[in-house]
């Protein structure tokens, strides 16, 4: 406990540093995007190699503990007759060789994306102590598999303290109150910034003191969706003050409509400082339509793309140019050994490599690093030359630039090579587009010129 004691000190200096900040409308819809720079007619900021992105997003997973078989008698409790899953059936570990089963996997196909670390999940144990009813060095293994073997493809984020009660970060302790009300999900409505900022950097606490490092949070269930004003300033703070972020993500918003599914970059300040902020809202596409939750609804391929690879929810997203991003719960993946979240998962990228041949896999921290820098970014335009100055640093930048190329392109006094079509860009080459022409680099923080 000694590092969460520590963290409440610095937590109370924290927010008291902060109060200088604008005061917010717990009952505005949506948090400001902030600053916004100009960028200069003639030049647009592609989707990376002109890729569109996917990114895989992993709820209600944590070392060993099957957060289904935990959390569903305390929801049965907290909300009377709303979950009548016989959650006996269901089993009480996720062991870690599915972990790497599943992670082996998606490695061989560059499926990347974002995988929840409950800390004290369901309230069972506190992942960087003990977890009661296994053993400490099966514990530990499973955290070094994480921090091993997973961190190198996937983000982690706490999706809270619990999931399930909400604790007091005082004692460590569920509070005392057992129902709807002070449940994790139903208690963030309406909070104030500084409540949140507090909670979501007691979450992030956790999660490091078992010695893995997140770049962002994931709201559990309707977690602060009456307050998302506070909760993305309070995301921003908490990132910063626990692990010294520089773009914060969450995951808050799951659209199947027809709204967009781009990245929000949110509460944008500072661009010509030396420490701009943003906050970034990371938008799934899908329902989990792989296996539920609990680990108990069968899903279906075909609502994220069928047969003939023609319908389904991910044709709609891709043909837009947005980062389609694919959303499951690990009960679900696993469900019960038989796997058949994950068969369908397998079935999924499979027809996606048959219908594209323009995709790419990224984490959120690569989606969000890509869309700030596309959104924050001064361009300025002028006769045989592009200047940028870039808030954050951002690789694989890619632009059109609109105009006759008078003579080939270099970036930073570098010449970029040319390549015969989109598809074969990368880092330090561009290809002739019409009238036009597209450039990918790496664009560095601050000043940069790409001269053509």
């Amino acid at each position: 406990m000694m590092n969460r004691r520590r963290f409440l000190q610095t937590s109370a200096a924290a927010v008291g540093a902060l109060s200088g900040l604008p005061s917010l409308d717990a009952a505005q819809a949506e948090a400001p995007k902030g600053d916004r720079p100009s960028q200069a007619a003639g030049v647009a900021v592609l989707n990376p190699r002109t890729r569109v992105p996917l990114s895989f997003l992993i709820d209600d997973s944590t070392p060993l503990v099957n957060l289904a078989h935990f959390c569903i008698p305390q929801f049965q409790h907290a909300f009377p007759g709303k979950y009548p899953q016989d959650w006996r059936k269901l089993p009480r570990e996720i062991p870690d060789a599915f972990v790497r089963k599943f992670g082996e996997w998606c490695r061989e196909r560059k499926v990347r994306g974002k995988y929840s670390v409950i800390p004290y999940p369901a309230c069972v144990g506190w992942i960087d102590r003990e977890l009661p009813g296994w053993t400490r060095k099966e514990l530990d293994d499973s955290l070094a598999l994480l921090r091993d073997f997973m961190a190198k493809d996937w983000d982690f984020t706490p999706e809270m303290v619990t999931h399930t009660r909400m604790v007091d970060i005082k004692t460590g302790k569920p509070v005392p109150e057992y129902n709807a009300g002070w449940m994790e999900n139903t208690w963030s409505a309406g909070k104030s910034y500084e409540q949140l900022h507090e909670y979501c950097a007691y979450a992030l606490q956790g999660v490091k003191d078992a010695g893995l490092v997140c770049q962002g949070v994931t709201s559990p269930g309707g977690f602060a969706g009456r307050s998302l004003p506070n909760y993305s300033k309070a995301v921003f703070q908490a990132c910063r003050d626990v692990y010294g972020t520089e773009i914060p993500f969450y995951l808050k918003k799951v659209h199947t409509d027809d709204r967009s599914v781009a990245p929000e970059v949110l509460c944008a300040s500072g661009l010509d400082t030396d420490d701009p902020k943003a906050v970034v809202s990371i938008i799934g596409c899908t329902g989990d339509w792989f296996g539920g939750w609990d680990g108990l609804t069968r899903g279906s391929v075909d609502q994220f793309i069928t047969e003939d690879l023609k319908g389904g929810r991910l044709p709609q997203v891709i043909a837009k140019g947005e980062p389609a991003v694919l959303l499951c719960h690990w009960p679900g993946m696993y469900f019960n050994g038989e796997e058949v979240g994950f068969n369908i998962l397998k079935e999924i990228v499979a027809r996606l490599d048959r219908a594209y041949d323009h995709l790419a896999w990224m984490t959120f921290s690569e989606l969000a690093r890509y869309w700030s820098a596309k959104e924050l970014t001064r361009i300025d335009k002028a006769a045989g030359a592009v200047t940028f100055k870039a808030p954050f640093a951002c690789p694989q930048y890619t632009v059109r630039v609109d105009g006759p190329l008078g003579k080939p392109p270099s970036f930073q006094g570098a010449p970029l090579r040319e390549v015969a079509r989109p598809l074969l860009i990368g880092s330090g080459a561009y290809v002739r587009d019409g009238d036009a022409f597209i450039a990918c680099f790496d664009l560095p923080k601050g000043p940069s010129t790409l001269t053509c």
